[in-house]
This record gives C-alpha cells, sequence and structure tokens, in this order.
C-alpha cells in the first residue's frame, strides 16, 4: 500500500511538470484574430489641373509690331542708320529694333535702318551715313533720323524738308560716343535715351504721327508655299539667310553663313515678319553711290510662320506694305519685321 502510494503521488507530480512545460504561445495562435475593417473613400479623388495662364488684355498695342502694351505709344520713333560691313559685325541693339530696313549702299555693301519705338537699347551701332532713299523712308516713319554723316543730295533733302537729325559728323556729337575697342569708323555708338535727350534740347515735336499698320488675328495663317528656309544673296559676303524655328514661330537670322547675333547679349536676331522687295536700283557715280525705289509699286514676297507668298508691294501711309492677287493688304503679325530692297531680278531662294 505504501508503494502503491508513492507511485500517485510521482503520477501527480509527472502531470503537473508536463502541464507547466506546455508552449504558452500555442494557446494565443489558436485565438481568433477580428478583422480589420478598411474602409475606402467612394468619392471621386479631385486632381487639380495646372491653372492656365491667363491672357493679358491690354488697352493699347505698340504700332510697329502690334504688341500689347500699357500705355498708348506716342513718342516719335528713332531710326538709326546702323553700319554692316564685316569690321561693324556684330553690332549693338539691331535685336531690340521693332522694323529693320536692309538695303544696298554704294558699292556692294548693305546697310540698315533701324527702327525702335516699343524698346530702348543702351547701345544701338555702330552708326553710318545717310542717303536719300534712307531719308525716305525715316520721313515716311515721321522719326528722329540718326546719322554719321551723309551724300549732298541726302543733306538738301534733310535740309529743305526741315526733317529732325542728328549728324554726329556735323554738330550733333553730344548724342554719341565712340568705343576703344574698334578701330573708327565703325566705333560709333548711340541710343535712343540720348536722342530724346536731344529732341528736347533741340525743341523738335515730340507728338507723333501714327504709320497705321495692320496686324493679323492671332489665328491667321498665312496662305502660301512651305518656307522654312530662306536665302537672300545681296552682293558679295552679304549674304542674309533664315531658318524658320517651328516651336518659337519665328524666323532666326544669319549673316554671311554665321548666326547673325547683338553684341552684348549675344542673342541672335529673328524676325515674324520678312518681307522682301523687289524695287530699281541705279548707280549714279563713281564712287557706286545709288538710288534706289522705295516707293513701288513692284513685286516680291512676305514671309510669316513658315509659310511664303508671292506679293505687289507699295509704300503706303509711310511705310512698305504687302498686298495680295487681290489688292488686299496682307496683315502683318506681332513681333519684329525685316523688310528687305533687293534689286529687281535678285535670285532670292526659298524652301
Amino acid at each position: 500500500m505504501r508503494s502503491l502510494g508513492i507511485f500517485i503521488l510521482l503520477l501527480s507530480f509527472t502531470v503537473i511538470f508536463v502541464g507547466c512545460g506546455e508552449n504558452p504561445s500555442a494557446e494565443i495562435e489558436e485565438e481568433e484574430t477580428e478583422p480589420v475593417e478598411v474602409v475606402i473613400d467612394e468619392e471621386p479623388i479631385d486632381i487639380e489641373e495646372p491653372d492656365e495662364e491667363p491672357v493679358i488684355e491690354y488697352p493699347f498695342s505698340f504700332p510697329f509690331t502690334g504688341l500689347g502694351t500699357e500705355e498708348e505709344a506716342l513718342e516719335r520713333p528713332v531710326m538709326v542708320m546702323v553700319e554692316n560691313s564685316p569690321n561693324a559685325r556684330p553690332q549693338s541693339g539691331l535685336h531690340q529694333a521693332d522694323i529693320v530696313y536692309e538695303i544696298l549702299a554704294e558699292g556692294e555693301i548693305t546697310r540698315f535702318v533701324a527702327v525702335y519705338q516699343s524698346e530702348s537699347p543702351e547701345i544701338i551701332g555702330p552708326v553710318r551715313s545717310i542717303r536719300p532713299y534712307f531719308v525716305e523712308v525715316g520721313e515716311g516713319l515721321d522719326a528722329l533720323i540718326v546719322h554719321a554723316g551723309w551724300s549732298q543730295e541726302a543733306m538738301n533733302m534733310i535740309s529743305q524738308r526741315g526733317l529732325p537729325n542728328f549728324d554726329e559728323v556735323y554738330g550733333d556729337g553730344a548724342y554719341y560716343w565712340r568705343s576703344d575697342d574698334r578701330r573708327p569708323p565703325h566705333n560709333l555708338y548711340t541710343n535712343t535715351e540720348l536722342i530724346r535727350e536731344g529732341a528736347s534740347n533741340k525743341g523738335y515735336r515730340d507728338t507723333w504721327a501714327d504709320v497705321d499698320l495692320t496686324f493679323a488675328d492671332i489665328e491667321t495663317i498665312l496662305d502660301g508655299d512651305p518656307a522654312s528656309e530662306v536665302e537672300i544673296p545681296y552682293l558679295l559676303g552679304y549674304k542674309v539667310n533664315y531658318e524658320f524655328n517651328e516651336e518659337e514661330n519665328v524666323y532666326y537670322r544669319y549673316m554671311a553663313g554665321e548666326a547673325h547675333k547683338d553684341r552684348e547679349t549675344e542673342e541672335q536676331l529673328v524676325a515674324d515678319n520678312i518681307l522682301i522687295a523687289e524695287a530699281s536700283h541705279y548707280v549714279l557715280d563713281n564712287l557706286g553711290r545709288r538710288d534706289v525705289d522705295v516707293y513701288g509699286p513692284g513685286t516680291g514676297y512676305i514671309i510669316q510662320s513658315g509659310k511664303a507668298k508671292s506679293i505687289t508691294w507699295e509704300y503706303v501711309g509711310g511705310i512698305i506694305r504687302a498686298f495680295d492677287e487681290n489688292q488686299q493688304e496682307i496683315p502683318l503679325l506681332s513681333g519684329k519685321t525685316w523688310i528687305h530692297i533687293v534689286p529687281i531680278g535678285s535670285a532670292v531662294a526659298i524652301q
């Protein structure tokens, strides 16, 4: 009996020991875990679209560019004779001109007539002399005429017609300066601030007769042939090229095979409108001075937005304008305009 009691006691301790050795986590693993309820918002999520840039409507526009402005442009334009010989390149301030004429001068060089109103460059030049047909361009624009020297006929024309002018060679040197990094005569410069100061000092009229140019609606596309490249073969080393940039909708200008850039900013010159006018040219003397017909009518091309159209041109209301086959004026695109007057029969290439 005593042995049986000891056996029962040992058996009880074994049961207790085994119970204590069980894995306590087993019971936890068997417990059911309540599911987590995930709530999804059934409302659509609004993704904000980037705001479109607001279209600014200006009360006025610049007469020569058609671009908007907060204040009416009433100042007389400034017309500067800018040299284009190789020693004068790169020029300063041409990229800020509203309109630039390029016309043959004496010999076989071209010269620029740069017209400023919407912008006021700090440096314009090099400035050179004037000829009668350049005077006629300036008179039509009712501009302040800026030059350094003149032919006798040009001087007579300015004097007889009482045109406002600034001649560095004969008395108006205060409105110019010469740079030290180029040799004369390729180092003469001015700016619009000096010229407007001079106009006040000389008592020139400050009101202006608007030339009233016609500009297109933004949606207007020229009805013409493709024109991604333009070549204007002025004489000798004065070949001009333009290449159309479709993304920017402008033509980049090249001079004698190189990008034509501003001297100070290195910004390449561009045109929104290119007008090519074939005109009569006559050599007058053994120095190669010319007479150029800037009045027309004549034939030529207008080039805009990758398109070119044959036109007739005529000097009307103070400026050369393009007309279609129905004699309706072709509007300009807002922006900068280059007008090239070339001899009749020039081998202009457009493709």
